[in-house]
């Protein structure tokens, strides 16, 4: 009997360990302004799902990149967004498995030379999806000398606003706290990536924050960065930052 009460007492601790470990893995539901319902769900590092009216929006899915993805047990994809042709952005199986033949895939020249499929879109461009879903590309490449080859300016990776019934979502890619940024405006929802030499530091994730202004900020793409200079920083910004396992 005691031996009985011990395990269960441990199943049990275990339990409370994992619900509390796994509570940023949870979705974000959100509103948009007609009052229809948006949820983000956290997959990792760069790879996201959005789901809207019951339809799917993947961003950068990748299946093999740790921990590994199942995409043939998630929903078919409306749209897939790729940033660019990075592994850790860009996987043929995973677009592969989430496709139908009426999924819409955007992405750059880069990877439309890799994929021979989809609709290319260049830094600048709009797009009108649907009455719904509209998308710009924006620029998103490295400044700092000794890590321009990881994303050259000229190779044209993109980062997206996906406008959504007028809600915002400005996925930045794999960017610095590049000038073009003070042109983005407006927007609810900022995933920023923060990790070094690829990225952005702390301090200039900070900085892009101040510039954009979102509602709500997700660091993303953050490795094994330390984050927690971020939120104070941001305190009293009317910046809400929330930290999700986008590790």
């Amino acid at each position: 009997m005691k031996i009985k009460i011990l395990f269960i007492i441990m199943a049990t601790t275990l339990f409370s360990c994992q619900a509390s470990n796994n509570k940023a893995d949870k979705d974000d539901s959100f509103k948009t302004p007609k009052g229809d319902i948006i949820s983000i769900h956290f997959i990792k590092h760069a790879s996201l799902m959005i789901m809207f009216k019951n339809q799917s929006i993947e961003i950068d899915p990748v299946a093999d990149l740790s921990p590994k993805t199942d995409y043939t047990q998630m929903p078919k994809a409306k749209y897939i967004f790729i940033t660019h042709s990075h592994y850790d952005h860009f996987d043929t199986k995973a677009i592969s498995d989430l496709s139908t033949k009426d999924t819409k895939i955007i992405l750059n020249e880069d990877c439309f030379q890799k994929l021979h499929k989809g609709l290319v879109m260049k830094n600048g461009d709009s797009l009108i999806l649907d009455n719904d879903i509209s998308v710009k590309a924006v620029p998103a490449y490295n400044i700092t000398p000794g890590h321009l080859q990881y994303h050259p300016k000229n190779r044209g990776d993109n980062g997206y606003i996906i406008d959504i019934e007028g809600f915002k979502i400005y996925i930045a890619g794999d960017t610095e706290d590049i000038h073009e940024m003070k042109d983005i405006k407006d927007i609810d929802i900022a995933f920023l990536p923060c990790n070094q030499p690829y990225t952005m530091t702390p301090e200039q994730l900070i900085r892009v924050a101040k510039i954009i202004k979102p509602h709500i900020l997700y660091p993303y793409h953050y490795s094994e960065t330390n984050l927690s200079s971020v939120s104070p920083a941001l305190n009293g910004s009317g910046i809400e930052v929330r930290i999700r396992n986008l590790e």
